[in-house]
């Protein structure tokens, strides 16, 4: 058996880490260090490469995968699919967390890249409303309705609800659109129409309405439609 000096460098990830750094490191070289080894012909970073290949180098793709999924691919045992699969899962925890550890709203943007790592996956469609006190800061989101791919259904009564129960003078609504299309529908239209005016009977600030894609946002209020 080969010492760890003589296998090629692309089996050797946890060398180049110590060295290097992490963030030097490529995707299918950081899943090759979890993975542990590969196949003989194949080392774990060329299998990696072949499944991210297969998932467009997507860490979101990828982990929308099955145990079974992965486990097609020669090399890749039930331990090392749900190794990976959790690798994923951890990846979208991290974005979880830095989404709730923003702690003032500055902008549209800011509300997007809020909700984006707890909605961006989601196959039908969620609405969630950002609580937030006279001064942008954060108190806390509430998800107020979900339903099929064509929408999901919001009470604005329960809108007000939180916002009261929670103290909140400031308040900001989002919703996903699975198909990745950004044109405000009708219905759209008319959710935020009540939502504006239920806030305003209560003296509550409808920061904005935001549609959140995929990669991208539309912004009611920065359309000038609140």
């Amino acid at each position: 058996m080969k010492s760890i000096k003589e296998w090629a460098l692309d089996d050797r990830p946890r060398e180049k880490m110590m060295a290097q750094g992490a963030e030097n490191l490529s995707k299918a070289e950081l899943m090759a260090i979890l993975i542990g080894s590969g196949i003989p012909g194949v080392s774990a970073v060329d299998l990696m490469r072949q499944v991210l290949g297969d998932y467009q180098n997507s860490l979101k793709l990828l982990g929308r995968a099955t145990v079974k999924d992965l486990m097609k691919y020669k090399g890749m045992g039930e331990a090392k699919a749900i190794t990976v699969l959790a690798a994923c899962q951890l990846a979208q925890c991290r974005l979880e967390e830095m989404a709730s550890e923003m702690k003032r709203i500055e902008t549209s943007e800011d509300i997007y890249r809020y909700f984006l790592p707890m909605m961006q996956d989601l196959s039908y469609e969620q609405c969630r409303v950002l609580l937030m006190r006279q001064n942008l800061t954060v108190i806390r989101d509430v998800m107020l309705g979900q339903g099929g791919l064509t929408g999901a259904t919001v009470d604005v009564r329960l809108l007000l609800k939180n916002a009261l129960l929670a103290d909140a003078p400031v308040v900001a609504l989002c919703h996903n659109h699975p198909s990745g299309s950004l044109i405000p529908s009708r219905q759209d239209d008319e959710m935020t129409a009540r939502a504006k005016q239920a806030c305003n009977t209560m003296n509550i600030r409808l920061l904005d309405h935001i549609i959140l894609t995929d990669g991208r946002y539309y912004s009611y209020s920065e359309h000038d439609k609140l």
